[in-house]
């Protein structure tokens, strides 16, 4: 997005696009509603395909379905037309658009708003993050998109979305997981604190089988992740702090640099000095670090 270009509200979510016009009731066709809200054909609608949700549960779309066939929609449909053509995309609501269809309903109300591209995916983004309709990969991979498209810090992102930063960057460190890893946190068979367990494990895909089988706790994971990374042999003391300097500060400010960037940072301090050392997977994530370490804009 352009520096130029004005921020609409962000962060505020689905009340930014609607105004005052969102009400906590069931919308009946029948009934006067409110200002700028109409019904629309659903024929009409499509999905966004830069939609950051992918997942749709079948189940909760059957549920949704038979509520909004008895009590009407919670909420209108946030489209944009296509300058292309008389179609309307989906900017916010497409899980209420499609159990909308199973509950055959012909339409649906919407409030039409004119955004741009980069604007329609923003607003996606946050909305999905603030309603909590993400898995923890959906959320990273969004965390992920509005730091490279948008330019946003993980500070600014925690005020975006209402999280604060370490949340951010805690989310992000999943992306260093297995794409095999990753699927099973996207389809729920590993929690966000096995995940994290996970992260700096020589063989995280092979753990994460093992938990799944044995049905271990986070705890459990924890003490297997440390275990596979020295097997047979108990684990070295730090040796990093220096002298006047306790280990725990040196272990804080591993984890303050590494909230900044989002990965994992080591530091080895002595009396003459030390090092520091960031660990990353990817190039773009090296990209990133050249990025922050010569001042240009992110």
């Amino acid at each position: 997005m352009s520096a130029d270009t004005p921020r609409r509200g962000l962060g505020r979510g689905l009340s930014a696009l609607l105004g005052e016009t969102v009400a906590e009731q069931p919308i009946d066709p029948g009934a006067p509603r409110a200002a700028g809200v109409r019904m629309m054909s659903v024929g009409h609608i499509y999905a966004n395909p830069h939609q950051p949700r992918r997942h749709f549960d079948d189940a909760a779309l059957d549920e949704l379905a038979a509520s909004i066939g008895q009590r009407g929609l919670i909420q209108p449909i946030v489209v944009r037309p296509n300058p292309h053509n008389s179609a309307y995309q989906i900017v916010a609501g497409e899980r209420r658009w499609r159990a909308a269809q199973r509950a055959r309903l012909h339409e649906v109300p919407v409030i039409v708003r004119e955004l741009s591209d980069a604007d329609t995916l923003e607003f996606a983004i946050v909305e999905n993050i603030q309603r909590q309709d993400l898995n923890a990969v959906e959320e990273a991979v969004s965390y992920q998109r509005l730091i490279k498209e948008f330019g946003h810090t993980q500070e600014e992102l925690g005020k975006l979305v209402a999280k604060s930063r370490s949340h951010v960057a805690n989310m992000l460190r999943l992306l260093d997981l297995p794409d095999e890893v990753q699927a099973m946190v996207a389809d729920g068979r590993l929690s966000m604190g096995h995940a994290r367990a996970l992260i700096t494990a020589p063989d995280p895909h092979a753990l994460a089988l093992q938990v799944i089988s044995r049905e271990l706790s986070v705890r459990e994971t924890e003490k297997l992740a440390k275990g596979s990374k020295a097997p047979g042999k108990a684990a070295a003391p730090r040796t990093n702090a220096a002298p006047g300097v306790p280990s725990a500060d040196i272990e804080a400010l591993e984890r303050q640099i590494g909230d900044i960037l989002g990965l994992k940072v080591t530091i080895a301090h002595g009396d003459k000095g030390g090092t520091i050392s960031v660990a990353y997977t990817t190039l773009d994530q090296l990209d990133l670090v050249c990025q922050r370490l010569s001042g240009e804009p992110i």
